[in-house]
């Protein structure tokens, strides 16, 4: 079973109830014991202080008596009778004046008989003596009197014992209730809220169903049927859950799917328009090299001549070559790796040039001025086909704006959180009410049959997908401008752009 952290340090729920009820008790118990030890012993010091104030005046007035008929030297082993009974410990005989006739007694207790004593008075009183508390009782007669000093210390008035068993008693009940109340807990609480957290636990290592224990309190057997209810629905909201879960990656993946679909469709777009554009910059190198193939066939030339010839066929050959060759770079499909936008980062100002050798032999762009400003070199996470693609988007879009005659902005700044690329021409610019729904799909501001609407919201998602934003707005020469910010590929920029330099 696992136990949370920290869970160790706590008292279990028993041992903190345990605890309060030994608070409790404490609480009610010691006040009642000192209560009934105070009562007890009070009561019966009353009680044996009656009986001894009755045992001396029964002594002296037999003593009394006993003078009437025997003689003085008879009356000593009478006193020395007396001693013992009753807790007498010391009696003495006084003359009608109050002197001391005769005595007897322990040596503690004689030595507490007063010498003397009022005449004709009778008393009562309590005196310390050396062997504890003690009743001195004074009976008076018409020849003298009679003194008896009576004990009534704790030990002759025996209140240890009955106080020392209410301590018992008091002890034995609480330790026996405590024990019974652990016991009660332990059946009634703690094992069956131990099997429910082996259950519960179980649950989370995997199990399918909770089983609930049986045993226990009704809170705890409906505690544990909620838990049992609980782990039911939640494993039907798990299962339902891996259902959606499954079908939200299925669909990811065709979302996926056809969002290459999407990126590939206008990039061959892009490369018929850029196609179409390339025409006659391929016709004219195919011209000349018909032209000189002819000269060579219908002249008598030179040696130095036909290898002249050859050379510059050779060179149109190649101006060709090159020219197809970046058409098909940009119009072959991107690799796996190459696809995950983001994982292939690239040199920013590597994709302008990219774009700006397609898009410069175009014939819309032959009457624009083409001007690029580069001030940023480091690394971006965006692949070089992707960020090319989208530059040659918005590159013909500026083309189509300014409508075959003007000036196009290129600009490449370095930001400290990124690359910032803008397209800008000085054409009439984005209205208003195009501009917040620019980069919707199938949104766009050309004649029927002359666009999709798919460019600007492709460019959106390779973008975005590699952490960058992309938004239009008005341009400094009264055009718009489309502002692209990327992050770097990594936090150390400098080095690269020191390295790339």
């Amino acid at each position: 079973m696992r136990v949370a952290k920290g869970s160790t340090l706590r008292p279990g729920i028993r041992l903190q109830l345990l605890l309060a009820l030994a608070g409790m008790m404490l609480l009610a118990f010691v006040p009642l014991y000192f209560a009934v030890v105070g009562l007890t012993h009070s009561t019966l010091q009353s009680s044996w202080d009656l009986a001894a104030r009755s045992m001396g005046r029964a002594v002296a007035a037999h003593v009394l008596d006993a003078r009437t008929t025997r003689l003085a030297h008879e009356l000593g082993p009478l006193l020395q009778a007396e001693i013992g009974y009753g807790g007498v410990t010391a009696i003495a005989i006084y003359d009608a004046q109050g002197n001391q006739l005769q005595h007897a007694g322990d040596t503690p207790a004689a030595a507490s008989l007063p010498r003397t004593v009022p005449g004709n008075t009778e008393r009562t009183r309590t005196i310390e003596t050396a062997e504890g508390r003690a009743l001195e009782v004074l009976v008076p007669s018409s020849d003298g009197s009679v003194l008896a000093i009576v004990r009534t210390d704790d030990e002759t008035v025996r209140a240890q014992p009955l106080v020392r068993l209410v301590g018992y008693y008091t002890a034995f009940f609480a330790l026996a209730f405590l024990v019974f109340t652990y016991m009660a807990l332990t059946y009634v609480i703690v094992r069956p809220l131990d099997r429910l957290v082996v259950a519960a636990s179980r649950v989370s290592a995997g199990a399918r169903k909770l089983e609930v224990p049986r045993a226990g309190a009704r809170e705890i057997a409906a505690l544990g049927a909620s838990f049992s209810e609980m782990t039911q629905q939640l494993r039907s909201e798990e299962e339902t859950l891996r259902q959606k879960v499954h079908e939200l990656e299925k669909t990811t993946d065709d979302l996926r799917s056809a969002q290459r679909t999407l990126v590939r469709s206008e990039r061959l777009a892009s490369v018929g328009k850029l196609s179409a554009g390339l025409a006659h910059e391929i016709g004219n190198p195919i011209a000349a090299i018909l032209g000189l193939l002819d000269l060579m066939l219908s002249e008598d030339l030179s040696e130095q001549e036909q290898k002249d010839f050859l050379l510059r066929m050779r060179k149109e050959t190649e101006r060709i070559h090159e020219t197809l060759r970046q058409l098909l770079d940009f119009a072959r499909p991107a690799t796996a790796s190459h696809d995950r936008t983001g994982e292939e980062p690239c040199f920013p100002h590597q994709a302008i040039e990219d774009a700006c050798a397609l898009i410069e032999p175009q014939r819309a762009y032959r009457n624009i001025e083409l001007v690029r400003e580069i001030h940023a070199t480091e690394l971006v996470s965006l692949a070089r086909g992707h960020l090319t693609q989208v530059l040659i988007n918005l590159l013909l879009n500026a083309a189509d704006a300014v409508a075959g005659k003007g000036r196009v902005w290129v600009r490449l700044k370095k930001e400290l959180a990124g690359a910032c690329l803008e397209v800008e021409d000085d054409g009439p610019g984005i209205s208003d009410e195009i501009r917040d729904a620019l980069f919707e799909p199938f949104v766009t501001t050309k004649e029927v049959g002359a666009g999709t609407g798919l460019g600007l919201a492709v460019c959106r998602g390779l973008i975005e997908s590699a952490g960058g934003t992309i938004h239009a707005e008005d341009g400094e020469y009264g055009g718009a401008r489309f502002v692209v910010k990327l992050p770097w590929a990594n936090p150390d920029t400098d080095s690269i752009g020191e390295s790339s330099r």
